[in-house]
């Protein structure tokens, strides 16, 4: 399985959400047809709204993982993982 770091998997969101809204617009310009306009740029929408509300949701883990490491007396050096569409995000102090 493949396991992104915390910082890589934020900029991958934010450049897909760009390329999303990118590519939404560019057809909505290009194709002839109401119908193939409306339903490309729904669709490209709602795939930038997953993919930033996935983005929100690692970082609420992240925050909560360090905040209950910075709790935790131990000080535990272990890393946590959080998930980003089904994918392991590896979060580290």
């Amino acid at each position: 399985m493949l396991a992104l770091s915390l910082q890589a998997a934020r900029n991958g969101a934010i450049i897909a959400v760009v390329v999303f809204v990118a590519l939404a617009i560019a057809s909505a310009w290009l194709m002839k047809s109401i119908a193939q306009k409306v339903a490309l740029v729904v669709v490209l929408g709602l795939l930038a709204v997953l993919v930033w509300t996935q983005r929100a949701s690692l970082d609420d883990c992240a925050k909560r993982v360090k905040s209950d490491r910075a709790a935790s007396a131990s000080g535990d050096p272990r890393d946590t993982t959080c998930t980003f569409l089904g994918q392991d995000i590896t979060v580290q102090n």
